[in-house]
This record gives structure tokens, sequence and C-alpha cells, in this order.
């Protein structure tokens, strides 16, 4: 199952750190939120690597930055995982029809610049927003495979801690372009959706907020926030070796599109990676 991209990104490579804070950061990476679902191989699989991403600094705002990223990923031949990019949990599948569930982490959001080895977001333009927690969150996801080129995905956030941040749902729709014994090329249109609480989150403005940061006051109703198209690419450089690319682009619809904070509607996104499997 190839899980949906979330809105909320994983853990980047720390650097020029404390020893504490690596340690930190190291064990929040354990609880990142899912990506992509780890290629299937009998057996049990270790999946090493790192690379860049560059995203938004926050959804809404008109300037990226780019994060060094580390990918590692522990998958067992009976399902379990253990992943920067997964979280932890278990997938498996009934015919055509996937299942997973993981217990991931919804990285925070601070209303300041936050350095390029932060799991958190933010920016300066964001002053007097307050921060929003991170949190630790379910992922459940369903997947069933149409035919051989076409498959469809289903996939919550659902709060653990910090509750008052809402849930989100994700739906989405894969397509395999171009599959050769050295590349594949896939494309992933996902549409999300957020409840009211999820929505005055990360688009709201409440009264306090906008006595504080001088945008105007802005209640969020649920309903859907982003529209995305992704298109990886994984290049086998070696059986083991892997380079994987992709590029994105996310529309900001509904309530989250009129939203004061936000100061682009469509961001683009993209990442590269180098890995190892063993």
């Amino acid at each position: 199952m190839r899980n949906i991209e979330l809105r909320h990104k994983s853990l980047h490579l720390l650097s020029g750190r404390s020893l504490n804070n690596m340690l930190l950061g190291a064990l929040l990476a354990l609880l990142a939120n899912p990506i992509v679902a780890a290629e299937q191989k009998q057996g049990n699989v270790l999946t090493l690597g790192g690379g860049v991403d560059v995203a938004p600094r926050y959804s809404g705002s008109d300037k990226s930055r780019a994060m060094t990223a580390l990918v590692l990923d522990y998958t067992m031949g009976n399902g379990f995982f253990v992943s920067t990019t997964r979280g932890i949990g278990y997938g498996n599948n009934i015919g055509k029809l996937d299942y997973s569930a993981a217990l991931s982490y919804r990285a925070s959001r601070k209303d300041r610049d936050v350095e390029s080895d932060s799991i958190s977001y933010g920016s300066d333009d964001l002053r007097g927003m307050g921060d929003v927690k991170g949190s630790a969150i379910g992922v459940p996801g369903l997947g069933y495979s149409v035919t051989d080129w076409l498959s469809v995905q289903l996939q919550a956030e659902v709060p653990i801690s910090e509750r008052r941040n809402g849930t989100a749902l994700h739906l989405g729709i894969t397509s395999p372009l171009y599959t050769s014994p050295k590349n594949a090329v896939t494309l992933a249109l996902t549409g999300s959706w957020g409840t009211s609480q999820y929505m005055q989150t990360y688009y709201g403005v409440s009264a306090s907020q906008s006595a504080a940061s001088g945008f105007a006051q802005y209640d969020a109703g649920s309903g859907m926030y982003a529209y995305d198209m992704n298109i990886d690419w994984t290049y086998k450089l070696t059986p083991d070796w892997s380079v994987v690319t992709a590029a994105g682009y996310t529309q900001l619809t509904g309530d989250a599109r009129n939203s004061p904070i936000v100061q682009r509607k469509a961001s683009p996104t993209g990442s590269l990676k180098v890995t190892y499997r063993f």
C-alpha cells in the first residue's frame, strides 16, 4: 500500500545541536508522519538514507525552506514496521485490499522562523499567533487496487494527544506512470478534509490571536482544505542503492484558501534522497 502524503512532514537530519536535542529528534523521527510505504520484499528489510526536502515554512506561507531529511525504515516480513517516514505500525493485505495502522507524530507549528534541522514548522510572519503543539496521532489507512495501474487510498490523522488540534482525512488515487527494472514513476492525486477543530487550529484566527498578531479574526469551518499532486521517481543505481526524487504541488481550497494567514494559495514541494536497502 502506498500511503498518502500528509500535511505534516517528517524528521530532518540534525546538525549543530546538543546531544540531548539530537536524541530527542531521533525519538520523534520514529513517530514521524507517513509519506510512502516501503517497497515490499521477502523477509525483514532495513532501509537507510538521507537527502533534502523543500516545502513552505507553514501551510499557506509564501516562503519555502530546504530541510535535511533522514530515512530509516525497518519492515518485517510479517507486516510490522518502524520508520521515520511511516511511524510505528502494521500493514498487510487481503487480496486487492490493503490495510494499515500506525502511531505517528504531527509536527508543531511555531510563530517564528525555525532551523532547517528542526522537525517543527513556522515563520516570523506568524508572530503573535502562538505555537501549535505537536501531537501523537493514530493513522489508520485502507487501500484498494482497482487495476494494475490505479489504486485508491483513504487515510486518517486522529490526534491522541493535543486532541483540540483536530482530525484530518486524506483520499487519494495513485497510478504507476512508468515501470522498468531501474525506474519507477508514480503519480498521486490527493484531496484533504479537516474537522472544524483542525481547520481553526491551522487556518483560523481567534480574537486573542487577532489582537496579538494583527491578523483579522477568522473562523474556519470543517471541509476540504487542500488538493495535492505529486510525482515520485525512484531510480535504482544497484539492486540496493536508489535515488528517490519527488515533485509536488499543493492547492489550498475552501476556508483554508481564504484564511488571513495564507499568503500563497498554491505551493510547490520537492525532495531528493539517496537510500540503501539491507
